[in-house]
Formats: C-alpha cells, structure tokens, sequence
C-alpha cells in the first residue's frame, strides 16, 4: 500500500512539472596546455513543456561552480611598523571558481528563500562551521575571498547575460580564465516562475591538464623526489647557461 501511494506521489509531481530543461553545451571538456590562456562555453538549450505555459514571467540562471577546498583567511594589522597576521578565520566551502548568469538582475528573478535553499548566489555558495559564533566576523572574511576572487576573474555574477527568446530558447556563454583548478565544475541551469524554481538541470564540465602540464603535475604529485631532483639540475643548468653567455658576450 506504501509504494502504491508513493508512487502516485511520484506520478502527480511529475504531471504537475509543466516544464522541463533541455540543454547542452558547446563543449563539456576543457584541456590545460603550456599555453592555455582561457577559454568560453556555449550553453544553450530549451524549455520542454507538457501543456500551455504558466502565467508568470519565466527566468532562466546558469551557474557554474567549480571544485572547492577549505581556504584559511588572514587579516594582518600594522604593529610598531610591521604587518603582522591578527586574525584567521577558515571558510569550510569556497569554490574555487564560480559564475552565476540569468535573464535579469538575480534578485529580480530568485526569492531569498530558494536563493538560500539552493545556494545561487556568490554569498550563499560560501560557507563556515563557524560561522554561528559571529556572523558580523565571517562576513567580512567571506567577502574579502569574493573581492579578491573577483579581481582575478573567478567570480562573477552577471544579470541580463542569459539571452531567453520567446519564452522557449535560451543561451549565454561563460568565460573560463587561464587560472582554472582541474577538476569536475557543476553546471546547474535553473527554471523560475515568480520567483520560485520550476525545474533544475544538471552536467559537469570536465577541467584536465594535459600534455606536458599533466606530466609535470603528475610528476609532483606521485614522485615528489625525481621532482625536486630534476627542478635542481634544470635550475643549475640555466645558471651555468646564463653565465657562459654573459663571458661570451665580455669577451666580444
């Protein structure tokens, strides 16, 4: 009797879902070269429906988040002339990149309260375990990551940059800086309707060095001491090439 009234749930919340993502995107692997500058993804897709269109205005948001660690924030304050550090806070979940795209201005077209369930925007996507013991405290740390994130290209939040036609396709692109973090970046593309969210769609876009950069990271990575061995012999090599071009050039 359980499962039968389960999957009627199933069944009524499915017909109630008048509208559904399709989407793709122009390319779901990006490759980290010697000379990787950066990079932009298409996005794009359509709005599936079962029946005539809702009334309300419909909003489409497309974030990307990329791979997270903790991040140690340190404020330093100038004592008897020297900057020293006063104060550390650690920031559980920082992503290292993340951009955030809709139709209008995110306020306009996501309430505070699905904002806060599905972490949308930049101040949400950033958390702290302590950030119960002073709110005011955490704030100011979590925002100086998104200041100085922001200036290096890896945050961003841009309302009006998804380009919604006829209420059915939809399309934006997202840039990808030079100064990415391998790894898998979730792709979440949102469906709202007064504000609230209709239907969510999810992929992954795969980040991964290759080529000489992987063999050098994998070479860190897995033997540490042929690493360290062959960093010093290349950094003896260039001094001892850079002296005996300098004697050559005297000597001329």
């Amino acid at each position: 009797m359980i499962r039968f009234l389960l999957a009627l749930l199933l069944l009524a919340q499915t017909a109630n879902a008048a509208e559904r993502v399709v989407a793709d995107m122009s390319q779901s692997l990006v490759s980290i070269t010697a000379n990787f500058d950066g990079t932009a993804i298409l996005i794009f897709g359509a709005v599936k429906r079962n029946s005539p269109a809702p009334k309300g205005q419909l909003e489409v948001i497309i974030a990307v988040t990329g791979p997270s660690s903790p991040v140690i924030v340190r404020k330093k304050s100038r004592i008897l002339g020297i900057w020293v550090n006063r104060e550390a806070v650690k920031i559980d979940f920082a992503p290292s990149f993340y951009a955030v795209a809709s139709t209008n201005p995110l306020p306009e077209v996501l309430s505070q309260v699905e904002d806060f369930q599905r972490r949308v925007s930049i101040e949400r996507m950033i958390r702290s375990a302590e950030s119960a013991k002073d709110t005011k405290k955490i704030e100011k740390f979590a925002q100086a990551i998104v200041r100085i994130r922001d200036a290096n290209g890896l945050y961003t939040e841009t309302g009006g940059k998804v380009k919604l036609t006829e209420g059915t396709l939809f399309k934006t692109e997202i840039a990808l800086p030079s100064n990415l973090v391998e790894g898998d970046y979730l792709t979440r593309i949102f469906l709202t309707r007064d504000k609230k969210v209709v239907d969510e769609y999810q992929t992954t876009i795969a980040v991964r060095k290759v080529g000489l950069e992987r063999w050098i990271y994998n070479l860190a990575h897995e033997r540490p001491l042929v690493y360290g061995i062959l960093s010093l012999v290349i950094a003896i090599f260039a001094g001892w090439l850079a002296s005996a071009i300098f004697r050559v050039l005297r000597l001329n």
